[in-house]
């Protein structure tokens, strides 16, 4: 992510003042902070998901998961445990260890992408085969109504499939002349797929499965603290942000006015290669 002394804050910002002393530790700990809520989320998402759905395969009412998501799996699980790791690493001093460990960063992304893009076909097949045996009358080429959710979840996993790997290669070219954009390009990188976590933590405001809103709203909160750090250390908007915005921006706009539109749940199948 970034030195320590290199915060994307100008020297004089970055040096302990009369607060000085509880204004480096945030500098510096804020990002552990931000990298351990990102995994606390994912675990509050998933493992309650994750078991109920193991109990289901177990009592025959599911089919066993396949292969490749226990692989996706481990790989954003190992991504989170990174980002732990790399923040802790700053925060500590031990820079040289930090960028050691990079490049895992740069085997784990491009291995997660590859797993999501076998992933995604493969669960919407095993829904549409499902069904499908549940609704033996339609023929073949037929949509069932069952596949208006997974089609509409689509639209999301497309702007993971493409802004995650984007933003995580932006970080990496930033790595070396400029280190606060960097790290705060791979924490935006993170959040992008945390939709995923978020919409199984059944406490939390949805506007789920009507509208995209909250997939759209509640991921980027979980930068909120750093986002307001930042704005208190710099007086401005850190330019990561802003491209982050730019790039986002035209995914929502175009899932929101497809979202559970006919035409996009026709479509879908024929991009699965089902119809």
């Amino acid at each position: 992510m970034a030195t320590v002394a290199s915060l994307g804050l100008d020297e004089s910002a970055a040096q302990p003042t009369a607060r000085g002393g509880l204004t480096a530790f945030i500098d510096r700990w804020i990002w552990v902070f931000t990298a351990a809520l990102l995994t606390a989320t994912v675990l509050v998402g998933f493992v309650p998901d994750s078991l109920m759905k193991i109990e289901m395969v177990r009592a025959g009412q599911r089919p066993p998961f396949p292969a490749v998501l226990h692989v996706h799996s481990v790989l954003m699980g190992a991504w989170l445990l990174l980002l732990l790791a790399q923040t802790t690493l700053m925060a500590t001093g031990r820079r040289g260890w930090h960028m050691q460990l990079g490049v895992a960063g740069m085997v784990l992304a491009p291995a997660m992408v590859v797993t999501g893009l076998i992933l995604v076909p493969t669960i919407y097949g095993a829904v549409w085969a499902g069904a499908h045996a549940a609704n033996p009358a339609l023929p073949p080429d037929a949509v069932p109504p069952q596949m208006a959710f997974p089609s509409n979840i689509l639209l999301q996993q497309i702007r993971v499939g493409v802004l995650f790997p984007l933003l995580v290669a932006c970080a990496l070219l930033a790595r070396r002349r400029d280190a606060g954009l960097h790290k705060r390009l791979m924490m935006l990188a993170t959040v992008v797929p945390m939709g995923a976590a978020i919409q199984r933590i059944t406490w939390l405001p949805s506007s789920m499965p009507d509208s995209p809103l909250t997939l759209d709203v509640l991921p980027p909160l979980l930068l909120a603290p750093v986002f307001v750090w930042d704005l208190y250390r710099l007086r401005r908007v850190h330019p990561a942000y802003l491209i982050w915005l730019a790039l986002m921006l035209p995914f929502v706009v175009v899932a929101g006015f497809l979202w559970n539109t006919p035409w996009w749940h026709a479509v879908v199948p024929r991009l699965m290669g089902l119809i």
